[in-house]
């Protein structure tokens, strides 16, 4: 049997703030970095090891694997990053309030543009500073103007089969710290999740989620590393930073 964690990234500052990121490169808030220390030091109570990680182009991603490599004293395992495992491009959104969005176009639409499966938010306009056409870090990638989370499954789906699946079978274990829709993307696969469901699973902050697979990569079980009150907490704060309330 194979072991694989799965880990979003710990509150960002713009999470705090209840602003679209998607590929807007914002870094953790304090509490984000505190919940990324959690999370290693929780893998290291349950003698988890890593052979190799892997992480997207963002640092709120980026910084929440290395502080907790760096709690498992395995900082110096090799870290592949790879754009695939990028949040879902949320457009000309990017960097808006999700307050003023509800407020602009009503609850309901601002609803389907965060959790529609195949509903695409506006394309980002070629004069927004938060499109990264232009970051050299994207250089010989065609950066998205726009995604739906369908949009992440297709880009996930390969990831997985091309660069992790060897891996696995090769005997690493492995650590994916991403963002919370590319996780959903994933786990949809994994579990073979429909579209209509995979939209309404809320994923906590920095707590290592394990899957358990057969030889076959097929799950066999998964389970968060905490408790149920500790899950349950965690699960309804990411529901309250979501919640858009107009008054």
């Amino acid at each position: 049997m194979y072991k694989l964690v799965l880990l979003r990234h710990g509150e960002s500052a713009w999470n705090k703030k209840g602003l679209f990121t998607g590929w807007v490169d914002v870094d953790l808030s304090a509490r984000g970095i505190k919940e990324s220390h959690i999370a290693g030091q929780k893998l290291k109570k349950n003698k988890f090891f890593f052979d190799l990680a892997y992480t997207s182009f963002l640092k709120r991603a980026t910084r929440t694997l290395k502080i907790t490599l760096a709690e498992l004293k395995e900082a110096k395992i090799p870290i592949i990053t790879d754009w695939r495992l990028n949040e879902r491009h949320y457009g000309n959104l990017q960097g808006v309030s999700k307050v003023k969005m509800a407020e602009k176009f009503g609850l309901d639409q601002v609803f389907r543009w965060r959790r529609g499966y195949d509903v695409h938010p506006p394309k980002i306009t070629l004069d927004n500073p938060y499109d990264q056409r232009d970051d050299k870090k994207y250089q010989g990638i065609k950066v998205p103007r726009e995604e739906s989370l369908k949009d992440v499954v297709s880009r996930v789906t390969p990831f997985w089969r091309e660069a992790v699946v060897p891996r696995i079978k090769w005997g690493d274990r492995i650590l994916i710290a991403a963002s919370g829709n590319s996780l959903r993307a994933l786990i949809k696969y994994l579990d073979n999740v429909s579209g209509k469901e995979i939209t309404k699973l809320d994923i906590p902050f920095a707590i290592p989620l394990v899957y358990e697979l057969g030889k076959d990569l097929k799950p066999r079980r998964n389970y968060y590393l905490a408790s149920k009150k500790e899950l349950d907490a965690a699960i309804a704060r990411v529901r309250r930073l979501a919640e858009i309330r107009i008054d």
